[in-house]
């Protein structure tokens, strides 16, 4: 069976209804998202503070696609259990974070979820190039992380560099940071088949008026699939 690098669209609840998670998470994927993404921050890796582990295992049981868990914290390792524990289907820590990427993700896979590897804009392909027999994606930051909103910045020449070094191994690359339908078709040309949107998807909707949802994340789809066409 042939690993499927149709476009995924994730969204990023950072962007929801903090009030009503449970509901966003069920309009957007009634709205046609392929995976949840949750946006996890300790304000120490990063500027800023968002969810736990409690907090994962709460949105768990409203997530019936994937839960795609983005680890903003250092260090990493003492989290993996209860991620796992939390509901996590794929858990990624960034390169960045601490002395022992190989040991994280051999260790995110030996807890049963998919592991990731995040580079930050500022950080070559090269550092993820040895990783790519442990990881089951590469998450390449369009952004500084720590808040959503900010402006895209061009990674594409990193993704084209890490999707020709993947070859034919089943390995995602997901981008997050800046994503609408003006940037995604970038992406997708240089290779990458995960988008994590924030404000892209859940900007002028609601729980009560999901069908915007569902129009912009089918807009930022269909761009991103015009854009791998051309690959």
């Amino acid at each position: 069976m042939s690993f499927d690098r149709s476009i995924k669209i994730a969204p990023s609840i950072l962007s929801a209804d903090f009030a009503n998670f449970g509901q966003e998470i069920r309009a957007i994927e009634a709205q046609g998202a392929d995976w949840v993404h949750v946006d996890v921050m300790d304000g120490h890796f990063v500027p800023n503070l968002t969810f736990g582990p409690p907090a994962v295992k709460a949105f768990r049981p409203h997530v019936k696609t994937v839960m795609d868990v983005h680890l903003m914290i250092a260090p990493v390792d003492p989290y993996i259990e209860a991620y796992a524990e939390a509901g996590a289907d794929f858990l990624t820590a960034h390169v960045e974070a601490g002395p022992h990427i190989h040991r994280t993700l051999q260790a995110t896979r030996a807890a049963g979820m998919k592991a990731g590897v995040a580079l930050n804009p500022g950080t070559p392909a090269e550092a993820a190039l040895p990783l790519l027999d442990l990881a089951d994606m590469v998450l390449v930051m369009t952004v500084n992380p720590g808040f959503g909103g900010q402006k895209f910045l061009d990674m594409t020449a990193k993704i084209r560099t890490i999707r020709a070094a993947i070859g034919d191994r089943p390995i995602h690359i997901q981008v997050d940071g800046g994503i609408d339908p003006v940037t995604a078709p970038l992406v997708a040309e240089a290779g990458a088949d995960s988008l994590v949107a924030g404000s892209a998807v859940f900007r002028g909707g609601s729980v009560d008026n999901p069908g915007v949802y569902g129009e912009n994340i089918a807009a930022i789809r269909a761009a991103a699939t015009a854009g791998q066409k051309t690959a």
